[in-house]
């Protein structure tokens, strides 16, 4: 079983999104996906803990783009006490830069300039996704690109916006590093000075393989009765790298 592991959303179109990723790796792996939510957020059920209550055992593939609090301590500290295995985020993921492109491509082009729009964590390596994507995509359209954040961390989009304006970029483009809509998504679109928002990555093809990439390589490591490689931090899931599996429980 795999099990989806996501912050959650007040906004409605969000659950939306999660649902119709997690039917796109329902089709390509062939097993039974539930989402869980971590339950501290209060928005939506079942929580992540109730989920992996009622199946231990069960791949828990984070759908977080950083490797912030979350990812590294809630998530694990649940799945530990029902046997599962977690593996890791999609942070630094080459599948999430190309996703960012697309969108980027989707929303009219990166214009003279692109800020990478991510939620921020306070937590050391926890905006690490988000500089990966950013580091990707200023390879593929060829102007200036920088990063900023919805919270916790500087600068804010706004900021960064108005620094590339006050600049002679006329055209800012925003691109969303954010799976779904949601208050950091709405806060976006009304940024001041920007040319164009692009929409969050959302059910992107290339997130759903590689979700279902995550699951196999853990079925994969359990069947041969491999040991789980420790965790090592962001640099573990550097693009071009195989990443590494976090197993907790027996």
């Amino acid at each position: 079983m795999l099990v989806l592991a996501v912050h959650g959303s007040a906004v409605p179109e969000a659950g939306a999104t999660i649902e119709r990723l997690a039917e796109s790796v329902r089709r390509l792996t062939g097993t039974r996906v539930v989402v869980g939510h971590l339950g501290d957020l209060g928005h939506q059920a079942p929580s992540l803990a109730e989920v992996l209550a009622s199946c231990p055992g069960a791949v828990v593939v984070p759908l977080l783009l950083g490797d912030g609090y979350h990812r590294t301590v809630d998530i694990p500290a649940v799945a530990r006490r029902h046997d599962c295995v977690v593996t890791p985020g999609l942070s630094g993921v080459p599948a999430v830069g190309l996703a960012l492109h697309d969108r980027l491509v989707e929303a009219g082009g990166p214009g003279d300039a692109v800020v990478v729009a991510g939620a921020g964590s306070s937590r050391p390596g926890g905006n690490g996704g988000t500089e990966a994507a950013a580091r990707l995509l200023a390879r593929r359209v060829g102007v200036p690109v920088v990063t900023a954040y919805c919270s916790a961390s500087e600068p804010s989009v706004r900021d960064a916006v108005a620094g590339l304006r006050a600049a002679g970029h006329a055209r800012v483009a925003i691109a969303t590093h954010l799976l779904a809509p949601g208050r950091f998504t709405h806060a976006l679109a009304a940024v001041p000075g920007a040319w164009t928002v692009a929409a969050p990555l959302g059910a992107h093809p290339g997130l759903a393989h590689t979700v279902a990439w995550r699951y196999r390589e853990a079925r994969t490591l359990a069947a041969d009765g491999s040991p789980p490689v420790p965790e090592a931090g962001p640099r573990a899931n550097r693009p071009g790298r195989a990443p590494a599996l976090v197993s907790w429980g027996a």
